[in-house]
């Protein structure tokens, strides 16, 4: 396979893998041409390799910026804005988790231990106070393992997965 077919097939796959973390199929897309390229690269280049408007370019790289995914390059001599990706695969994950933490787990952590509260003695208060504290002690598990998956340093955390296989 050469190569300009292979990184088409990658950027396009990565795209559609993007939408399981929660991001656009374009964000992850640029995140996946930023990753593979040698070189930080400006807005135009990302414009014209991915055929993709200023306006969709500038707005996906500023949320990869925002996921911690994306950082902004000075490049000496130059006035254009560029872009690079890390390329760390652990360091990668860690960072989607992070984000997936905060914008999804926090909120429900938060929900939960608001509502789990409830007065009252009926049958049905009974009922959604046991259901909610389910929850609530699911979501506290996810939240440790999710935790303990951030702070893991190197590749220690998938060690003792395959361990535990």
């Amino acid at each position: 396979m050469k190569y300009s077919e292979a990184k088409e097939k990658y950027i396009h796959a990565w795209g559609t893998l993007g939408s399981s973390w929660g991001v656009n199929r374009t964000m992850a897309q640029i995140h996946a041409l930023l990753m593979v390229s040698i070189e930080p690269l400006s807005t135009e280049e990302i414009m014209e390799e991915l055929k993709i408007s200023r306006g969709n370019a500038n707005m996906n790289v500023r949320a990869l910026m925002d996921w911690g995914l994306a950082d902004k390059v000075l490049v000496a001599g130059e006035r254009k804005e560029y872009f690079k990706a890390d390329k760390d695969i652990m360091k990668i994950g860690v960072q989607v988790a992070k984000e997936r933490k905060r914008r999804e787990l926090d909120p429900i952590i938060k929900l939960l231990n608001e509502i789990t509260v409830v007065d009252g003695d009926t049958a049905e208060v009974k009922e959604f106070r046991k259901v909610t504290k389910d929850l609530q002690k699911f979501a506290g598990q996810t939240e440790s393992v999710l935790d303990l998956f951030i702070k893991s340093k190197d590749n220690w955390f998938f060690k003792i997965l395959g361990k535990l296989r």
